[in-house]
């Protein structure tokens, strides 16, 4: 079990006023079996918006707020405590679902909102034309293994490299990506062979030798899990499970389900963004 604090900082200085905004802010994880949200509060600056709280259709514990005075910034702080204890076993072959199974009608209608591809998971046919010989004959589990490992193969992390908007085939085509697109990649290539395959979005400890007390810089970060029977937990950027130093906030079809902060405003004339993640282990 890893306890940990997160402290999540958004904000944007606009070069004009803005006239009005409406905002949707995903920094809430979940409580789930796997973790348990000890503390959270997010704070939004200026202080005059408009709260509400909803859970959207994926189960994401949503921030919505709306500014309809002018203003020239924007801040949004994330203060949460989460206690993780994940388990990832080795599964035997009594616990693995078949080929048949997965191509079921149960199946299929269960996870349909998991197999077809979406707007930024669609590997592009050279993808497509390869993965059939990475997993012929091997039982679902295998074949999501040897999916990753071959992508460990061929793909590098890059920060930097791409955009929020750039797809699976594209990030495929330059070889490269940072963790969200080595996810929509990985996901991708599952869902083309029949296996669901559902995108992550949370935090990561990034140093485990840290000792307790010390915050350092953490970061967002995106993985993957895949169903194969039960579902199962993958970091492509990593190249191992989730483990007690991954906090999950939200699961979607790909980052567009997911994102931390999103919005509409009047005005503003462009604006410049700072990012921080800062994260402490508590126990």
């Amino acid at each position: 079990m890893t306890r940990l604090s997160i402290i999540h900082t958004t904000a944007y200085k606009y070069n004009k006023r803005v006239t009005l905004s409406y905002n949707e802010a995903r920094m809430t994880p979940l409580t789930d079996p796997q973790q348990v949200v000890l503390e959270s509060v997010l704070k939004v600056s200026p202080t005059q918006a408009a709260v509400s709280n909803y859970r959207d259709y994926w189960g994401t514990r949503v921030t919505a707020f709306d500014m309809q005075m002018p203003h020239d910034h924007l801040e949004v702080v994330s203060n949460i405590t989460v206690e993780v204890h994940r388990t990832e076993k080795i599964p035997a072959d009594a616990d693995i679902a078949g080929w048949d199974v997965l191509a079921s009608k149960e199946s299929l209608n269960m996870f349909s909102d998991w197999l077809p591809q979406s707007q930024l998971s669609g590997p592009g046919d050279e993808v497509l034309g390869i993965i059939p010989g990475v997993v012929e004959g091997k039982n679902p589990h295998e074949a999501a293994m040897a999916i990753f490992e071959w992508m460990r193969g061929e793909m590098t992390y890059m920060s930097g490299s791409t955009a929020v908007t750039t797809n699976a085939e594209e990030a495929w085509g330059q070889r490269q990506g940072v963790c969200q697109d080595l996810a929509h990649l990985a996901i991708g290539a599952l869902r083309s062979c029949g296996i669901p395959a559902r995108y992550v979005s949370g935090y990561l400890h990034p140093r485990s030798t840290a000792a307790i007390g010390e915050t350092v810089a953490g970061q967002s970060h995106a993985w993957l899990e895949f169903w194969d029977g039960e579902w199962r937990s993958w970091d492509p950027t990593n190249h191992k499970p989730a483990g007690d130093y991954h906090v999950t906030v939200a699961r979607g079809r790909d980052y567009r389900d997911v994102p931390p902060l999103k919005g509409i405003l009047s005005g503003g004339g462009g604006s410049a963004l700072s990012v921080s993640v800062e994260i402490t282990r508590l126990a």
